[in-house]
Protein backbone atom coordinates (compact mmCIF):
# COMPACT_ATOMS: atom_id res chain seq x y z
CA UNK A 1 0.00 0.00 0.00
CA UNK A 2 2.65 2.30 0.94
CA UNK A 3 4.46 1.50 -2.42
CA UNK A 4 1.58 2.13 -4.28
CA UNK A 5 1.20 5.59 -2.70
CA UNK A 6 4.68 6.40 -3.43
CA UNK A 7 4.64 5.35 -6.46
CA UNK A 8 1.66 7.66 -7.28
CA UNK A 9 2.89 10.12 -5.56
CA UNK A 10 6.23 10.42 -8.02
CA UNK A 11 4.09 9.81 -11.26
CA UNK A 12 2.65 12.89 -10.20
CA UNK A 13 4.94 14.97 -9.07
CA UNK A 14 7.07 13.80 -12.80
CA UNK A 15 3.43 14.82 -14.83
CA UNK A 16 4.00 18.14 -12.99
CA UNK A 17 7.73 18.62 -13.44
CA UNK A 18 7.06 17.86 -17.49
CA UNK A 19 4.17 20.14 -18.02
CA UNK A 20 6.08 22.88 -16.14
CA UNK A 21 8.76 21.43 -18.48
CA UNK A 22 7.02 21.90 -21.50
CA UNK A 23 5.50 24.87 -21.19
CA UNK A 24 8.96 27.28 -21.44
CA UNK A 25 9.91 24.66 -24.30
CA UNK A 26 7.07 25.57 -26.41
CA UNK A 27 6.66 29.33 -25.44
CA UNK A 28 9.69 30.11 -26.89
CA UNK A 29 9.06 29.26 -30.17
CA UNK A 30 6.01 31.23 -30.24
CA UNK A 31 7.78 34.48 -28.53
CA UNK A 32 10.52 33.93 -30.99
CA UNK A 33 8.13 34.17 -33.99
CA UNK A 34 6.57 37.07 -32.48
CA UNK A 35 9.43 38.71 -32.42
CA UNK A 36 10.84 37.77 -36.01
CA UNK A 37 7.08 38.88 -37.23
CA UNK A 38 7.30 42.86 -34.91
CA UNK A 39 11.14 42.73 -36.67
CA UNK A 40 10.30 42.04 -40.07
CA UNK A 41 7.45 43.99 -40.23
CA UNK A 42 9.16 46.97 -38.23
CA UNK A 43 11.84 46.69 -41.20
CA UNK A 44 9.44 46.36 -44.24
CA UNK A 45 7.60 49.38 -42.40
CA UNK A 46 11.03 51.54 -42.56
CA UNK A 47 11.75 50.26 -45.81
CA UNK A 48 8.85 51.47 -47.20
CA UNK A 49 8.61 54.71 -45.42
CA UNK A 50 11.98 55.54 -46.66
CA UNK A 51 10.81 55.26 -50.48
CA UNK A 52 8.13 56.55 -50.24
CA UNK A 53 9.72 59.90 -48.64
CA UNK A 54 12.14 59.80 -51.33
CA UNK A 55 9.58 59.52 -54.16
CA UNK A 56 7.69 62.43 -52.19
CA UNK A 57 10.94 64.41 -52.75
CA UNK A 58 11.34 63.37 -55.93
CA UNK A 59 7.92 64.88 -56.69
CA UNK A 60 8.58 67.84 -55.21
CA UNK A 61 11.75 68.27 -56.73
CA UNK A 62 10.13 68.07 -60.40
CA UNK A 63 6.97 70.23 -59.51
CA UNK A 64 9.51 72.79 -58.10
CA UNK A 65 11.35 73.07 -61.23
CA UNK A 66 8.55 72.94 -63.15
CA UNK A 67 7.02 75.79 -62.06
CA UNK A 68 10.28 78.02 -61.20
CA UNK A 69 10.23 80.33 -63.79
CA UNK A 70 13.24 80.53 -65.86
CA UNK A 71 15.08 84.31 -65.78
CA UNK A 72 14.35 85.97 -69.06
CA UNK A 73 17.11 88.22 -70.32
CA UNK A 74 16.58 91.86 -72.62
CA UNK A 75 18.60 93.29 -74.73
CA UNK A 76 18.49 96.34 -75.74
CA UNK A 77 21.15 99.53 -77.72
CA UNK A 78 22.05 102.05 -76.16
CA UNK A 79 24.49 105.17 -76.66
CA UNK A 80 27.67 104.66 -74.44
CA UNK A 81 30.72 107.70 -73.98
CA UNK A 82 34.36 107.27 -73.84
CA UNK A 83 37.36 109.54 -75.21
CA UNK A 84 39.94 109.55 -77.76
CA UNK A 85 43.32 109.03 -77.04
CA UNK A 86 43.80 112.79 -76.04
CA UNK A 87 41.29 112.77 -73.71
CA UNK A 88 39.88 116.12 -75.67
CA UNK A 89 36.04 114.92 -76.25
CA UNK A 90 33.60 112.15 -75.57
CA UNK A 91 32.76 110.13 -78.27
CA UNK A 92 29.42 108.42 -78.19
CA UNK A 93 29.08 104.65 -79.55
CA UNK A 94 26.18 102.54 -79.72
CA UNK A 95 26.08 99.21 -77.53
CA UNK A 96 23.59 96.61 -77.30
CA UNK A 97 22.91 95.31 -73.92
CA UNK A 98 21.69 92.23 -72.02
CA UNK A 99 19.97 92.37 -68.31
CA UNK A 100 17.71 89.74 -66.35
CA UNK A 101 16.75 89.94 -63.12
CA UNK A 102 19.98 88.97 -61.76
CA UNK A 103 21.69 92.17 -63.54
CA UNK A 104 20.19 95.30 -64.11
CA UNK A 105 20.46 97.28 -67.16
CA UNK A 106 22.08 99.94 -65.03
CA UNK A 107 24.75 97.72 -64.22
CA UNK A 108 25.29 96.15 -67.75
CA UNK A 109 25.68 99.53 -68.92
CA UNK A 110 28.33 100.46 -66.12
CA UNK A 111 29.65 97.66 -68.18
CA UNK A 112 29.65 98.38 -71.46
CA UNK A 113 31.07 102.30 -70.42
CA UNK A 114 34.22 100.06 -69.36
CA UNK A 115 34.71 98.35 -72.30
CA UNK A 116 36.10 100.61 -75.56
CA UNK A 117 36.46 99.92 -79.00
CA UNK A 118 40.47 99.91 -80.10
CA UNK A 119 40.53 103.52 -81.37
CA UNK A 120 38.75 105.06 -77.82
CA UNK A 121 39.63 105.06 -74.33
CA UNK A 122 37.10 104.09 -71.98
CA UNK A 123 37.32 106.14 -68.52
CA UNK A 124 35.76 104.19 -66.34
CA UNK A 125 37.64 100.53 -67.59
CA UNK A 126 39.83 100.34 -64.12
CA UNK A 127 36.82 101.31 -61.56
CA UNK A 128 35.06 98.89 -59.63
CA UNK A 129 31.73 98.92 -59.26
CA UNK A 130 30.34 97.90 -55.73
CA UNK A 131 26.76 98.04 -56.25
CA UNK A 132 24.16 99.09 -58.23
CA UNK A 133 20.53 100.34 -56.45
CA UNK A 134 17.91 101.89 -58.32
CA UNK A 135 14.99 104.11 -55.94
CA UNK A 136 12.04 103.96 -58.12
CA UNK A 137 10.14 105.94 -55.76
CA UNK A 138 12.62 109.05 -56.48
CA UNK A 139 14.16 107.81 -59.69
CA UNK A 140 17.44 107.74 -58.09
CA UNK A 141 20.31 105.50 -59.31
CA UNK A 142 22.82 104.73 -56.72
CA UNK A 143 26.35 103.50 -57.75
CA UNK A 144 29.02 102.42 -55.46
CA UNK A 145 32.23 102.50 -56.63
CA UNK A 146 35.77 101.52 -55.81
CA UNK A 147 38.56 103.62 -57.14
CA UNK A 148 41.94 102.02 -57.99
CA UNK A 149 44.91 104.34 -57.99
CA UNK A 150 45.38 102.94 -61.84
CA UNK A 151 41.94 104.23 -62.21
CA UNK A 152 43.02 107.73 -61.05
CA UNK A 153 43.14 110.13 -64.26
CA UNK A 154 43.91 114.24 -63.93
CA UNK A 155 41.50 116.88 -64.01
CA UNK A 156 40.36 116.69 -68.07
CA UNK A 157 39.54 112.66 -67.01
CA UNK A 158 37.36 113.42 -64.10
CA UNK A 159 35.15 115.89 -65.49
CA UNK A 160 34.90 114.15 -68.72
CA UNK A 161 34.31 110.40 -66.75
CA UNK A 162 31.63 112.10 -65.01
CA UNK A 163 30.20 113.80 -67.77
CA UNK A 164 30.34 110.50 -69.70
CA UNK A 165 28.33 108.44 -67.00
CA UNK A 166 25.70 111.07 -66.78
CA UNK A 167 25.42 111.23 -70.44
CA UNK A 168 25.08 106.73 -69.96
CA UNK A 169 22.63 106.94 -67.20
CA UNK A 170 20.97 109.38 -67.93
CA UNK A 171 19.41 108.30 -71.21
CA UNK A 172 17.22 106.01 -69.28
CA UNK A 173 13.59 108.43 -68.93
CA UNK A 174 13.23 106.88 -65.20
CA UNK A 175 16.56 108.13 -63.57
CA UNK A 176 16.46 111.30 -62.71
CA UNK A 177 19.73 111.89 -60.71
CA UNK A 178 23.07 109.66 -59.87
CA UNK A 179 24.23 109.00 -56.36
CA UNK A 180 27.88 107.89 -56.72
CA UNK A 181 29.52 107.09 -54.03
CA UNK A 182 33.19 105.50 -53.24
CA UNK A 183 33.24 102.20 -50.76
CA UNK A 184 29.91 103.73 -49.07
CA UNK A 185 30.90 106.97 -48.08
CA UNK A 186 29.69 110.65 -49.87
CA UNK A 187 33.31 112.47 -51.45
CA UNK A 188 33.90 116.14 -51.79
CA UNK A 189 35.29 115.18 -55.44
CA UNK A 190 35.94 111.39 -57.12
CA UNK A 191 39.70 112.01 -57.84
CA UNK A 192 40.67 115.47 -55.99
CA UNK A 193 40.22 117.58 -59.28
CA UNK A 194 36.37 117.95 -59.60
CA UNK A 195 33.83 118.61 -57.27
CA UNK A 196 31.29 116.08 -57.00
CA UNK A 197 27.39 116.55 -56.56
CA UNK A 198 25.18 114.77 -54.45
CA UNK A 199 23.72 113.90 -55.64
CA UNK A 200 23.91 114.57 -59.69
CA UNK A 201 20.81 115.49 -62.15
CA UNK A 202 19.89 116.14 -65.13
Amino acid sequence: MKKGMILLAMVAMLGVAAGCGNKPAASPPDQVNELNGALSGGAQGTELQEVQGAGNGANEASDANATTPVAASEKITIQVYFTDNDLLELKQKAREIEFSAEQSKYASAFAALQQADDDLLSLWEKVILNTVKFDAANGQLNLDIRLPDEARLGAGGESLALEALKKTMFQFDEVKQIELTLDGEQVESLMGHVDLEHPMSR
